[in-house]
């Protein structure tokens, strides 16, 4: 059994200590939070030993779980990786891009096993796809948030559109050429609405959108290729493939037959079956499946790294837009 320790006992840092919970590989030793007042209660809450510094909790722990403000990721998984325990961090995997490249180094001279929180990786809606052949030409992604003051410190970008870069890294194994985004303060001092256009090596193109001030949520991601479209909805954890087909002899699949300029084509369309389940909880007993059989982590340091320069790039890219705008109004 793995010995794991929880530092940050937020809204989320809660909600790890359920899940670890429910999963018999770890064994919860301690938790630690910079507000003595609320790791106090939480520790009670848990029947979890309080500690009153990280250094100590990281020592007895096998496993360390970062659920702390993005600021202070590094410095704690610094102290981690450093004594060889393994390791769990929230997304951002960190407040700037040179951190992440230091943290990565670091986890590559350690014989440690580290992961990064980008949970839509655990979304059943896109595990149902996971394994089929992609080769995304276009994608489009919204994601809209009801407002809610929490994360409201840092741009939208690194609050919310980081997740579905992640995915959209995963699915385009190419590097991006080009990004154009722009993007709108509204309620705080960072961008809260933002759209970007990115365009990798090999044409691929994706359309992205992030708001944290929608009147309804959405999570949806729409992949667009030669042979199918698939449609992900991260929220409702639905997932639809529409796979068109030179013949009616390419699959067993009822298919609806089509006229189009290149001669009779065949529509395939399925709903693969999507396995509920909790993400955070897959999430962790992931990382301890990697522990425990010596095998690399499903979301590495390397993939948060990357996910972080694209967004860092998608804000530089904003702030620029904004620049011109202003430039052109006097």
């Amino acid at each position: 059994m793995l010995k794991i320790a929880v530092i940050g006992l937020g809204h989320l840092g809660k909600i790890h200590l359920k899940c670890i919970g429910l999963i018999d590989q770890y064994e919860l030793i301690g938790v630690y939070d910079q507000d003595d007042k609320v790791c106090q209660k939480v520790a009670k809450e848990f029947g979890v030993l309080p500690f009153d510094n990280p250094s100590d909790l990281i020592a007895a722990a096998d496993v360390v779980d970062i659920v702390t403000p993005t600021v202070s990721h590094f410095e704690l998984a610094s102290q981690v990786i450093a004594a060889g325990k393994h390791l769990f961090v929230e997304k951002p995997i960190t407040h700037t891009i040179e951190q992440a490249q230091q943290l990565c180094s670091l986890a590559n001279a350690k014989n440690i096993k580290a992961q990064v929180g980008h949970v839509e990786r655990f979304n059943p809606a896109f595990l149902a796809i996971e394994s089929m052949p992609m080769q995304p030409m276009f994608i489009e992604a919204h994601r809209l948030a009801l407002f809610n003051p929490r994360g409201t410190d840092v741009s939208v970008v690194l609050d919310l559109m980081i997740h579905d870069l992640d995915i959209i890294l995963q699915l385009i194994p190419y590097k991006v050429r080009s990004v154009q985004a722009s993007g709108v303060a509204i309620v705080s001092h960072s961008a809260d609405i933002c759209n970007a256009r990115l365009e990798f090596e090999n044409g691929a193109v994706v359309n992205i959108t992030a708001s944290r001030l929608s009147m309804k949520n959405m999570r949806k991601l729409r992949i667009f290729q030669p042979d199918a479209y698939l449609s992900v909805d991260f929220l409702d954890k639905k997932t639809e493939v529409v796979r068109l087909h030179e013949s009616d002899e390419d699959t067993t699949a009822n298919l609806m037959e089509l006229d189009t300029a290149k001669g009779k084509r065949f529509i395939e369309i399925a709903m693969p079956e999507t396995i509920p389940n909790n993400a955070i909880q897959s999430e962790l007993q992931s990382l301890a499946n990697s522990i425990l059989e010596d095998k690399p982590t499903k979301v590495t340091l390397d993939d948060g790294r990357k996910a972080l320069e694209l967004a860092y790039w998608i804000i530089d890219e904003m702030k620029a837009h904004e620049e011109r705008a202003k430039a052109a109004r006097l």
